[in-house]
């Protein structure tokens, strides 16, 4: 039975490939350099090493949640603010905890304080999401 205050299993992910953002910077059709340019990551005085597309830090604890809950179908909604910045090379941890446990529209679901961090460092994203839990949880 979910309870408030249970840990959701970590989902861990690194390092981060500065490879994969230059195709997902193709796929998304975002020419924003510097997903794939380390010169305009140097030029913008933004560091050294390519920054990862923020909608692919959201699938990392989206893609926790729905291990979580038993698919991505059960993942209701998702409130994330952004915090910091993912570079190639960074490893990361996928993370949260249920704050409560509520019924909505007759299904009971758990409302969850989610993050990821970097690790050994810091938090990039924070927010809350709702998931639908199964009947025998």
């Amino acid at each position: 039975m979910t309870e408030a205050g249970e840990q959701l299993p970590e989902h861990r992910i690194g390092p981060v490939s500065a490879e994969k953002m230059k195709t997902m910077s193709a796929l998304m059709r975002d020419a924003n350099p510097i997903h794939f340019d380390e010169s305009a990551v140097r030029a913008l005085g933004l560091g050294e090493r390519v920054i990862n597309q923020g909608p692919l830090n959201q699938a990392y604890v989206l893609d926790m949640l729905s291990r979580w809950a038993g698919g991505a179908d059960r993942v209701r909604g998702v409130r994330l603010r952004y915090l910091g910045t993912v570079f190639a090379g960074d490893h990361l941890c996928a993370r949260g905890t249920v704050r409560e446990v509520a019924d909505e529209e007759g299904r009971r679901v758990a409302i969850c304080d989610v993050q990821l961090d970097v690790l050994g460092g810091r938090t990039v994203l924070s927010g809350t999401a709702t998931v639908l839990l199964e009947e025998n949880r």
